[in-house]
């Protein structure tokens, strides 16, 4: 961590460390007391400078997110050539596979599929940087290129936006932050459970580099995704937090876990009420579950969430279960997982709905039109229990 980051223990990070503590609410209250200046700024400078019509929209209608990048790639049938593209064509390794490389590379495509998305009725689309950090691109080789590629993919979504936006519909850019594949909380030695493959500090670092850069692109908001190690977002988190003190700037954060198997926790073992509560002091403007288990499987969990959230929800599934046969790798057609959305929507659990692995413009196109006279949730009062 360089030394800049260490100089001091700023306001708005101590005032986030107490508030996730037993009893914090009451400490920041006595706090602000002694300390006026210092506590309450950090109330004060959580008002956005992007994306600030986010949270009056969220009030009167539920938003729709784009769906999966990954599948609708798939579908270019890209082979080792098209990756490497002119730049890279003399590279000494494999690269096929990287495509947040395809910014740089192919940056017509991942523009068209934006594109198709927000023809499909997405509000929000999301950059093309789920594995763009350093420690993600390690596995090419590509590490140094980590910054460039964040800065090229979230000016792709924002020239797309730009070009769908309207008064009455604006569209919005989501710096897509991923969880590596790495994680800082489980040992990769089953021999060895205090080893790590990674460090806070070495999160820390790469997330902050991937928003500098997606900040300097032009983002309206970072979205935190696939969740699968808590301690892994929050080295997200505490980064975001830094941009943010650093800058000058605040925009909203989304907060997207996944549960990976029917013990209903994720893969650090948390269950979604411990995951909002080690989290939730990151005062996101949206909290939920997305990727892993399909709508179906992933109703309880999402359910659970609208009855804790003191945030909006969100909530963007998998088509259901891997199949292989399928002409996206899963099984669901869009008829019915917008048909499960729905239901979720119809029941009062959510505010943001969209789509993860398998899903195309048509599930989203779908899901937005079976959503659009829905009203979206709102905490307590307004949630019921299915029929």
């Amino acid at each position: 961590m360089t030394e800049r980051k260490r100089s001091s223990r700023r306001p708005a990070q101590l005032a986030n460390r107490i508030s996730s503590l037993p009893n914090g609410s009451s400490i920041l209250s006595r706090l602000a007391v002694a300390h006026p200046v210092t506590i309450m700024s950090n109330a004060e400078n959580h008002r956005y400078t992007r994306g600030t019509a986010l949270p009056e929209l969220l009030k009167k209608r539920i938003l729709i997110l784009d769906g999966a990048m990954g599948t609708m790639i798939q579908r270019y049938k890209l082979d080792e050539t098209a990756y490497r593209g002119t730049r890279f064509a003399d590279l000494d390794r494999d690269i096929k596979g990287n495509n947040e490389l395809l910014s740089l590379t192919q940056p017509q495509v991942i523009g068209e599929i934006h594109e198709q998305y927000l023809a499909a009725g997405a509000d929000i689309l999301e950059t093309n940087t789920f594995g763009a950090t350093r420690v993600a691109q390690a596995d090419y080789r590509m590490e140094d290129l980590a910054a460039e590629m964040n800065i090229a993919s979230a000016r792709l979504a924002r020239a797309a936006c730009d070009r769908y936006a309207t008064p009455d519909k604006p569209r919005f850019v989501a710096g897509a932050i991923g969880p590596t594949p790495k994680t800082a909380s489980i040992s990769p030695d089953v021999n060895d459970p205090g080893a790590r493959n990674v460090t806070f500090d070495e999160l820390q670092d790469s997330y902050y580099e991937q928003a500098s850069a997606l900040l300097e692109g032009g983002v309206d908001l970072f979205l935190v995704e696939t969740i699968f190690d808590t301690l892994n977002a929050k080295a997200a988190l505490f980064a975001l937090d830094q941009l943010f003190d650093d800058s000058g700037e605040r925009l909203p954060i989304m907060i997207s876990g996944t549960v990976t198997d029917a013990s209903g926790r994720i893969l650090s073992g948390q269950t979604v009420e411990a995951f909002w509560n080690s989290l939730r002091h990151a005062r996101p403007l949206t909290f939920g579950l997305n990727c892993a288990l399909g709508a179906a499987l992933m109703r309880p969990y999402i359910a659970e969430l609208a009855k804790l959230c003191d945030s909006y929800v969100s909530c963007y599934p998998n088509a259901g279960l891997p199949n292989p046969m399928s002409d996206t790798g899963f099984d669901e057609t869009p008829d019915v997982t917008s048909a499960l959305v729905k239901e979720f929507a119809e029941a009062g659990l959510v505010n943001l709905a969209g789509g993860c692995c398998g899903t195309t413009p048509e599930h989203i196109a779908a899901i937005a039109a079976a959503l659009a006279n829905v009203k979206p949730r709102q905490w307590p009062s307004h949630y019921r229990d299915a029929a």
